[in-house]
C-alpha cells in the first residue's frame, strides 16, 4: 500500500519525462519489485528448495505472444525479437490500442528492431485505433533513417490518421521534412493527389449514406461507441456528408454512450464549419452529456470556444425575435374577433343616422304639406323649416299615433341642431376675441360641453284618435 501511494505521488513528475526516461524508471522499479519479492520468498517460514521446486513444477506464469513481442521491442532487445519471430510469432501482433511492435520501435527510434521486424514481413502500413501508421510515428518523432527505411519498404506517404493528418503534416524536423518531400516528389505526388486523398474518406461516407437512403436504412443507427453517422461527420469535419444527413432528417440530438451529441464532437475536434451548420439546424448549445458537460466544456482551443459563444448569442437573439413575432401574431389573431363587432357598431350608427334623417324629412312633409322643394336637400331653395304644427292645428285631418311620434322626434332633432349651431357661433366669437387680444401664454384646451337632452314639458292629455 505504501508503494502504491508512492506511485501516485510520482505521477505528476513522470508526466514531465520523455518516453525513454519513463521506460527506464519503470524497468528499475520492476527490478526492485522482483528483488523484494525474492527476498520475501526466502524469509517466508517453511520455505525451502524442495518446496520451491515442487511449486515450480505445479504452476508456471506465461504471457501472450503479443505481450512478449511488445515487451522485447520496448526493451530494444533485437536478439529476443528475432528469436520470437523465428519461433513463429507474428510481427503484426498488437495490444488493445492497435499498437504493434513496429509502431513502438518507430517511436523509440530503435533501428535494429525495425529492420528485424520489416525483414520478417511486418506490415509497414499497419494502423492503430487512431489510424496512425509507423510512418506517422517516425515523422512525428523526427527519425529520418527509419522514415527512409519505411518508404523503401512501401509505406504510404498519403496515409491519413483519424484527425485527417498525413505524415508530412505532423513532421516538425527540417531534415526529416525535406526527406519526406523528396520522397513525395519522386513518387509524383502533387497537390491534386493530396486533396483527393484528403477527400477520399468523405467520399466513402457519402457513398455509404446514399446506399442507406436507397435501401431505406436508418441514418441514426448506432455504430462504434453508440455514435451515428452525424457524429462521425461532425468529428471529422465532413461538411457535405453532414448536409446530406441533415437534409434527410438525421437526428441532430442523438446521443452516444457518453451522452455526446454531434455538436459535442464538432466542438471537441474544433470543426468550425460543422458548428455553424449544426447550430443553424437547431442543435442545442447547452446540451449536457453523462458527465454534465456542454459543448463549451469540451472545446479544445479558444478559437472554437469563441465561435461557439458567438453562435450561442446569435441563436438566443433569433429565438427572441421568433418569440416576439409569435406574440405579435397571437395579438393580431385575438383582435380579429373584435373587428366584426366594430363593423357592426359602425353600421348600426349609420343606420340610426339614416333613420333619423328619414324621420326629419317625413316630419317636414307632414308639417308643410308642400312640394319637395321645401324639403332640405330637395330641388327647391332649401328655406328654413317652420316650427312643427300642433297636433290638431291647421293640417286638417286628425293625426294618428305614429304621426305624433314622428313629429315629436323631428322637433327634438331640430332643437338639438339649433343648440349645436348656437354653440358653434359662441365658439367662433370666442376665437375672434382671442385673436384680437392674444394671451401671453397658451390657453388651456376648452372643456367639453355636455348638455342634457331636452325634455318636453308634459302637456295635457288630448284626444287624438278614437283609440284613446
Amino acid at each position: 500500500m505504501a508503494e502504491h501511494r508512492e506511485l501516485v505521488a510520482e505521477l505528476a513528475a513522470a508526466a514531465r519525462l520523455s518516453a525513454p526516461e519513463r521506460l527506464r524508471q519503470a524497468r528499475e522499479r520492476r527490478a526492485r519489485q522482483l528483488r523484494s519479492w525474492a527476498q520475501a520468498e526466502r524469509e517466508a517460514p517453511g520455505s525451502g528448495a524442495g518446496r520451491r521446486s515442487r511449486k515450480s513444477r505445479g504452476k508456471r506464469v506465461t504471457f501472450p505472444d503479443s505481450v512478449r513481442l511488445l515487451e522485447a521491442a520496448a526493451r530494444h532487445d533485437a536478439e529476443e525479437v528475432r528469436q520470437l519471430l523465428a519461433s513463429g510469432v507474428s510481427p503484426d501482433l498488437c495490444n488493445e490500442d492497435g499498437l504493434t511492435a513496429l509502431h513502438q520501435c518507430c517511436i523509440d527510434g530503435c533501428g535494429d528492431v525495425v529492420t528485424a521486424l520489416v525483414d520478417a514481413g511486418a506490415a509497414v502500413n499497419a494502423a492503430d485505433s487512431e489510424l496512425w501508421t509507423p510512418l506517422h510515428a517516425a515523422a512525428t518523432c523526427g527519425h529520418r533513417r527509419l522514415l527512409q527505411l519505411l518508404v523503401q519498404r512501401g509505406a504510404d506517404l498519403l496515409a491519413l490518421n483519424s484527425d485527417g493528418n498525413m505524415p508530412y503534416d505532423l513532421c516538425e524536423d527540417e531534415e526529416t521534412l525535406e526527406c519526406l518531400e523528396s520522397a513525395m516528389a519522386e513518387q509524383g505526388i502533387t497537390q491534386e493527389r493530396i486533396e483527393e486523398a484528403r477527400a477520399a474518406p468523405e467520399r466513402g461516407m457519402l457513398q455509404e449514406i446514399q446506399r442507406l437512403l436507397d435501401a431505406g436504412g436508418d441514418l441514426d443507427a448506432p455504430r462504434g461507441h453508440g455514435a451515428t453517422l452525424l457524429h462521425v461527420a461532425a468529428a471529422n469535419g465532413y461538411v457535405e456528408a453532414a448536409e446530406l444527413l441533415l437534409e434527410h432528417r438525421a437526428g441532430i440530438g442523438v446521443r452516444d454512450w457518453d451522452g455526446w451529441e454531434p455538436l459535442h464532437a464538432a466542438a471537441c475536434w474544433g470543426q468550425l464549419p460543422l458548428l455553424e451548420l449544426l447550430v443553424a439546424h437547431g442543435a442545442d448549445v447547452d446540451a449536457r452529456s453523462e458527465l454534465d458537460e456542454t459543448p463549451l466544456d469540451v472545446c479544445a482551443d479558444e478559437q472554437t470556444r469563441s465561435k461557439l459563444l458567438e453562435l450561442k448569442q446569435h441563436r438566443a437573439a433569433v429565438l427572441k425575435s421568433q418569440e416576439k413575432h409569435k406574440s405579435l401574431l397571437q395579438r393580431r389573431a385575438s383582435s380579429a374577433g373584435s373587428r366584426g363587432k366594430l363593423v357592426r357598431r359602425v353600421s348600426l350608427s349609420e343606420r340610426s343616422s339614416r333613420y333619423r334623417r328619414e324621420l326629419e324629412r317625413e316630419a317636414l312633409v307632414w308639417q308643410r304639406r308642400g312640394s319637395p322643394e321645401d324639403i332640405p336637400g330637395g330641388n327647391g331653395a332649401g328655406t328654413e323649416p317652420p316650427e312643427p304644427a300642433q297636433p290638431n292645428g291647421a293640417l286638417g285631418a286628425p293625426h294618428t299615433l305614429p304621426d305624433l311620434k314622428r313629429l315629436r322626434a323631428a322637433s327634438k332633432c331640430q332643437r338639438q341642431d339649433r343648440d349645436q349651431d348656437r354653440d358653434q357661433d359662441q365658439d367662433r366669437d370666442q376665437d375672434r376675441d382671442r385673436d384680437r387680444d392674444p394671451e401671453p401664454f397658451p390657453a388651456e384646451p376648452p372643456l367639453l360641453k355636455l348638455t342634457a337632452p331636452v325634455e318636453e314639458a308634459p302637456g295635457g292629455k288630448r284626444r287624438c284618435c278614437r283609440v284613446m
